[in-house]
């Protein structure tokens, strides 16, 4: 083989090469797929025996018959019909009625709605881009400052990367061996807390007067009988449809597959009972499923070949070995896996950092006796933080391609910082108390 004629250096830890070539390619920006397939299959030819990748067709066979997975296409669908019913805009009005002149409270309605829609859709691109073209505009009308109104939405719409049922728990509970139903319900308190964080901030800004946040001009809402059907109808829409997915799976009535396909029905019904559905519109959304449903599993495959060479080069015991010479306590460990994956997340998507990282990184964070579920979270806590963080946040760009032309790139990042601090505090939370995660699952399962 080519690797007995390699210097020791190299031979010895081709493994730690392959993860280093593979990541700094990834960043460079090469497409994704091809890169850990081709790179893993070079490393495999110089360290392996070609017969060692008649391994490769059973791996790839055991994900294209993972039933856990049918729920991605699923879920994608409920989501993509949802931002096209209407519902959004309609919750967005009520709120914006409902809390009119109240100092803060269009902001707390923006992080609720934000929070609403991430339950209901689990897609953070398609719940950004249409807070920023509902809710930009209408904090902007309202005074509130740019910078303020920017964060707000920006970090408001990035709440579905962690509440579910969205599509980073969706992928990382097969990664992880944890079962998707105990992601769902583990990931409730955590979003929670980053909701309650969030419309604390925005409370004790417009408390203590602060510039960003308007006075109270005029009066309020006329709190009638036509206002409350209003909020009534607006928040039945999606509040049905949270309990139909995760109200399902939480009383263990379906399996989050079935309910995956509930949610579909049921945006389709909702969208329907608002007057929106058409064959063209339905097209439309099953052609971006199939897309993006084909863009996850394609990027699979190429993590299944490159799992299958590192594993097969002894990069799991290598990785051991170097984790062991450092002598680090568990949490010296944890800190330094989570501020290495908040830097990945600036440059990689979710999806590559979940099926090339986590599976090497996980097992010896699970070695130090972490509970799976809890890491499993802070993982997506610490990602969506990412998501968010200027200069590189994947959310931010989205925001501003539908912002309006007066709010500027450096009002983007000095508005979401507040919230990437809030973040980081709900991460140390989540860290130092570990039951907030375990807890819910332990009341719902009993186990």
């Amino acid at each position: 083989m080519l690797i007995d004629h390699l210097p020791f250096w190299i031979a010895d830890y081709l493994a730690a090469w392959l993860f280093l070539v593979l990541t700094l390619a990834l960043m460079k920006g090469f497409p994704v797929t091809f890169t850990m397939m081709g790179i893993s299959f070079l490393f495999g030819l110089i360290g392996l025996d070609f017969s060692f990748f008649d391994l490769l067709p059973l791996r790839l066979w055991g994900v294209m018959t993972n039933t856990m997975l049918m729920a991605v296409p699923l879920f994608i669908f409920m989501g993509l019909t949802l931002e096209r019913s209407g519902l959004a805009r309609e919750l967005l009005e009520t709120m914006e009625e409902l809390f009119r002149n109240r100092r803060g409270g269009l902001a707390i309605s923006v992080v609720v709605v934000g929070a609403l829609l991430g339950a209901s859709t689990g897609i953070v691109g398609a719940t950004v881009v249409t807070m920023g073209l509902m809710s930009l505009p209408t904090m902007l009308k309202h005074n509130y400052s740019r910078s303020f109104a920017a964060g707000t939405v920006a970090a408001s719409g990035t709440l579905g990367q962690i509440i579910p049922p969205s599509i980073v728990l969706l992928l990382l509970g097969p990664v992880m061996e944890v079962p998707i139903g105990d992601m769902f319900i583990g990931a409730v308190i955590p979003g929670i807390v980053l909701v309650v964080l969030y419309c604390l901030f925005i409370w004790f800004s417009a408390f203590f007067h602060s510039k960003h946040v308007p006075s109270i001009q005029g009066k309020g809402p006329d709190y009638n009988r036509a206002l409350l059907i209003k909020v009534f109808r607006a928040l039945v829409p999606p509040l049905f449809l949270i309990l139909a997915v995760l109200g399902t799976i939480f009383a263990g009535i379906a399996t989050p597959t079935e309910s995956g396909a509930m949610g579909a029905v049921g945006a389709i019904v909702l969208t329907a009972l608002n007057r929106k559905l058409s064959f063209k519109m339905l097209h439309g959304v099953a052609e971006e499923t199939v897309k993006m449903t084909c863009m996850v599993f394609i990027i699979i495959m190429g993590a299944t070949c490159f799992a299958l060479v590192f594993r097969g080069l002894g990069g799991d015991d290598l990785l051991r070995e170097f984790v062991s010479h450092m002598d680090l306590q568990g949490w010296q460990l944890v800190t330094m896996v989570m501020v290495f994956i908040f830097v990945l997340g600036f440059f990689l998507d979710f999806i590559e950092i979940t099926y090339i990282h986590i599976p090497v990184i996980a097992p010896i964070v699970i070695d130090y006796g972490y509970n799976p579920l809890w890491f499993a979270i802070l993982f997506a806590m610490n990602l969506q933080t990412s998501f968010m963080t200027p200069p590189f946040g994947p959310s931010l760009f989205y925001l501003k391609g539908v912002c309006p032309a007066e709010v500027r790139t450096i009002d983007l990042y000095k508005g979401i910082i507040p919230f990437v601090c809030l973040q980081l505090i709900g991460l140390g939370i989540i860290a130092a108390f570990p039951q907030l995660v375990t807890w819910l699952p332990l009341v719902v399962y009993g186990e």
